[in-house]
């Protein structure tokens, strides 16, 4: 099955179930213009290849896997969208119509190279949200640097934070989410993690997750 079939159908179930809702085949299969019998082989294929939970009488829903798959092609879709209203002057169903003839062939790299360029947009032209950047990078937008980049005592604003859904709800628990003024306290050396201030209160980071928020010095 052709990489960018897989995108499509991955695509389609995340705008009608979301991340989590089990779609119908025959709701899917509607959405792409195709047989419900090619929407089921298909369907089989990919839960064979664990990118999504498929059973029959019952539709499929996204594996994580298949949605970690499904938020990158959407997040390339809606940054060309960006890029071709923006910077080529297109216009209505063009934009989109482009855009998903692009998202297929464009790597990571220059997924990276675009978002910077871009200056970080959250939302497409229609006002719809890019999901947030997946891989480790350095930063979206000029004058960002890593959490652990910072000074202890150094106050800065958060820009970005570039992981997956999870992360993002877990800092967003901790009251981390863009634009939010913190202080870094203290930051331990090599994989140790980070300690910022926070509305007052003090908040340990890990490694692994400080790597992944983006700040911007004051």
């Amino acid at each position: 099955m052709p990489k960018e079939n897989v995108d499509e159908y991955l695509e389609a179930i995340l705008d009608l179930g979301g991340e989590k809702t089990t779609v119908k085949t025959g709701d899917l299969a509607a959405r792409l213009k195709v047989a419900p019998a090619s929407a089921t082989e298909a369907l089989q294929r990919m839960c064979r290849e664990k990118l999504v939970d498929y059973e029959a009488y019952k539709g499929s829903s996204l594996t994580e896997k298949g949605l970690a798959r499904a938020r990158s092609v959407k997040r390339k879709h809606r940054l060309l969208e960006v890029f071709l209203s923006k910077h080529l002057g297109l216009r209505g169903r063009k934009v989109h119509e482009e855009a998903c003839k692009m998202e297929h062939s464009l790597s990571d790299d220059v997924e990276t190279a675009l978002c910077k360029m871009l200056g970080g947009p959250e939302k497409c032209p229609d006002g719809d949200p890019i999901p947030p950047c997946n891989g480790d990078c350095d930063g979206c937008e000029e004058g960002t640097v890593p959490l652990k980049g910072l000074k202890p005592g150094q106050r800065a604003r958060v820009a970005h934070v570039h992981g997956g859904a999870s992360v993002c709800k877990r800092l967003a628990e901790m009251g981390l989410t863009r634009g939010t003024m913190i202080t870094l306290v203290r930051s331990a050396p090599m994989k140790g993690p980070a300690e910022v201030r926070v509305r007052g209160c003090d908040i340990a980071i890990g490694a692994g997750i400080a790597a992944k928020i983006f700040v911007r010095a004051e």
